[in-house]
């Protein structure tokens, strides 16, 4: 059995699977908080959900990474008795740029290549380089593999990654549209079609990753061909905090009427845009639900416009895929509420969409809300990035192609200008 250390680095926070990858079974996950502030704190549960919290000083991503190590080897509380039964560390890594259409095992010139592409990722590739740095310190001989976010969406074609702007700003710093959680995208895109009993190159999906950052992907017959988050994850559906889809001249002209600088800018449209900006309220759209059901006419709005930003690109992509086949909703918002699947959903019978409520309303986590013998189907799966990454870890280690990697068919990397 080969036990994966699945490891995700944030700012300030590390969250962390350990998965007996062949079986898929979840030995235990925790989640490290506060990291360099006071009272950092350890959470940690097994799979017999033996639970406990640490709390204390954690300095830094190594010192996160020697609690992660102390807990899972605890005679009380772990589930190892020698960190010899770690056999590999999967990182999840936000962006690959060009470089990476897929997982790689993570040496010193991918780690280099990690730094170089810092600046397309500021707020995210940082933190994902500590915890490979940490990692590979407190287990030098436990290969290390990076899954990336933008990896799955390096399928797209130039047609639907160029910006329309001169050629020479993407050779010259890479601008382009990336897309990103692509590792949530390909879980419940294959998931579906293992639902459905097909093969995926045989169907035609949009998936609808909806959570506090939203994206929604094209998958058309295993491929990323459109994705709705493009050079940076501001980009697409209206979010928690983040603006989406907006005229760029507008935030040019709101910095010439408000005196902003650029970093001003920048924090306006990814911290206090979004629903939290149209409602005045919450960017949960729990919350957000609530409000509007009590009269609040700006958290109604806000759920509209939503709602609308989903339909329209599901309408888009069925176009760009010439058909769809089947829908999926996932993350908290796509798995938790029932109003924004009935919202989308009831826009979408023109389209062979038979919205079933009685399913949307209740049943298991995962499940289907069409009724039988609806022409396009609509479901829900829980994603399983984490899975994914343990996987994906597990092959390269092995010598194997990695899942996520078995159905692309070619990296669109355009040739240099001459």
């Amino acid at each position: 059995m080969m036990n994966i250390l699945v490891v995700n680095c944030g700012s300030s926070s590390i969250k962390y699977q350990f998965i007996e990858a062949e079986t898929n079974t979840r030995l235990a996950k925790g989640l490290v908080e506060r990291i360099g502030m006071s009272g950092a704190v350890l959470t940690n549960t097994r799979h017999d959900d033996d639970t406990i919290k640490l709390t204390g000083e954690i300095l830094d991503h190594g010192m996160a990474i020697e609690y992660v190590l102390a807990v899972l080897l605890s005679k009380n509380h772990g589930v190892i008795k020698d960190k010899s039964e770690i056999h590999a560390v999967g990182h999840r890594v936000v962006h690959g740029a060009e470089d990476f259409a897929g997982s790689v095992l993570i040496t010193d010139a991918v780690l280099q290549s990690l730094r170089d592409n810092i600046e397309l990722a500021p707020l995210h590739n940082p933190h994902n380089i500590r915890g490979i740095v940490a990692c590979r310190q407190h287990l030098p001989e436990v290969p290390q593999v990076g899954v990336f976010d933008t990896a799955f969406h390096q399928s797209m074609e130039p047609g639907a990654f160029l910006y329309g702007i001169p050629y020479v700003f993407y050779k010259k710093y890479k601008i382009r549209r990336y897309g990103f959680h692509g590792t949530s995208h390909f879980f419940v895109s294959n998931r579906m079609a293992e639902i459905l009993g097909k093969s995926i190159q045989d169907l035609r999906i949009i998936t609808c990753h909806l959570g506090n950052g939203c994206s929604m992907a094209a998958v058309k017959y295993g491929q990323s061909i459109d994705t709705s988050m493009g050079f940076t994850p501001l980009e697409g559906l209206l979010m928690g905090t983040r603006s989406g889809d907006l005229d760029p001249q507008l935030i040019l002209y709101i910095m010439g009427k408000e005196g902003l600088s650029l970093a001003e800018a920048t924090t306006l449209l990814n911290k206090h845009s979004g629903l939290m900006g149209i409602s005045g309220v919450s960017s949960d759209m729990r919350e957000i639900e609530e409000e509007a059901d009590k009269g609040h006419d700006r958290s109604k709005i806000a759920f509209n416009m939503f709602c609308y930003r989903v339909t329209k690109y599901i309408g888009g992509y069925t176009a760009a895929m010439g058909g769809v086949d089947a829908i999926v909703f996932t993350g908290g918002i796509g798995e938790n509420s029932t109003k924004v699947r009935e919202a989308v959903c009831g826009q979408l019978a023109f389209m062979g969409v038979n919205f079933d409520a009685a399913l949307n309303n209740s049943g298991p986590k995962e499940r289907l809300i069409t009724s039988e013998g609806s022409p396009t189907v609509v479901g829900i799966v829980p994603t399983n990035e984490e899975l994914v990454i343990a996987l994906d870890t597990m092959a390269i280690v092995n010598g194997q192609v990695p899942p996520s990697m078995r159905n692309m068919k070619k990296n669109h990397v355009l040739d240099p200008v001459e």
